[in-house]
C-alpha cells in the first residue's frame, strides 16, 4: 500500500536531487573541475567513517554521517557562500533556516522535525557531533586546495592567515587533524602555493 508518508518521503528524494547542481568553489582533487555539493557530502560521510577515531570525544558516527549528508542541503534554496566571500557572510543561517524549514518540511513530520534539528545541531556546531562534522567540513576543501596548487587559496588571494583563523574550528573537533591541518597549511607557503 503505498502511503502519505512514502509519497512525501519520494518527493523529498526528488527534491534533494537539485543538490547536484550547486557548484562548490573548490575543484576536486587534482583537477580542473569544480565539486558539486553532492560529491562533497558523499566525501564527508567517507571522511567521517574512515577518521572517526581521531574525534577527540566520544561521537556518535551514524549522527555524524547524517549531519554531513544533510548539513548543505538548503543550499538548494540558498545557494554555496563561499567561506572567504568578502562580500556575504558564510553564517547566513536565518536564511539558511528558512530553506531547511521549506526543503525538510516536505519530509513527514517527524523526520522533517529530525533533521532540521540535526541540521541546527551542526550549525550550532556545539555537540561532539559537530565539532567534528565541522572539523571534516573545513577539512576537506584544505586537501582539495592542497593539491590543486593553491586552488581557490590563489584564485581569490586568500592569505595563511585568513586560512589559518576560518579553519581553526577544525581543533574543536579534532587535535590531530588540526595538527595535520597545520603542517598542510604551513607545506603550502612553502611551496609558494598559499601567499603569507
Amino acid at each position: 500500500m503505498i502511503t502519505e508518508d512514502l509519497l512525501k518521503q519520494i518527493e523529498f528524494i526528488k527534491e534533494i536531487d537539485k543538490i547536484k547542481y550547486i557548484q562548490r568553489k573548490t575543484k576536486l582533487f587534482n583537477s580542473d573541475r569544480k565539486e558539486n555539493d553532492a560529491e562533497h557530502s558523499w566525501h564527508l560521510a567517507m571522511m567521517a567513517v574512515v577518521l572517526s577515531e581521531y574525534s577527540d570525544n566520544k561521537i556518535d558516527l551514524l549522527k555524524v554521517i547524517k549531519m554531513v549528508l544533510i548539513h548543505d542541503i538548503v543550499e538548494i534554496d540558498a545557494g554555496d557562500t563561499f567561506l572567504y566571500d568578502k562580500e556575504k557572510s558564510h553564517d547566513n543561517t536565518e536564511e539558511e533556516k528558512k530553506c531547511a524549514e521549506r526543503i525538510f518540511g516536505i519530509l513527514p513530520e517527524k523526520q522533517a522535525t529530525e533533521f532540521i534539528e540535526v541540521w541546527s545541531e551542526f550549525e550550532n556546531g556545539t555537540s561532539n557531533e559537530a565539532k567534528f562534522a565541522k572539523s571534516l567540513d573545513n577539512l576537506e576543501p584544505i586537501l582539495q586546495n592542497a593539491s590543486n596548487n593553491g586552488g581557490t587559496w590563489k584564485e581569490f588571494e586568500v592569505n595563511y592567515k585568513t586560512v589559518f583563523e576560518k579553519k581553526k574550528v577544525i581543533k574543536k573537533g579534532s587535535e590531530k587533524l588540526w595538527d595535520f591541518t597545520k603542517n598542510i597549511l604551513n607545506d603550502s607557503v612553502k611551496k609558494g602555493i598559499l601567499a603569507e
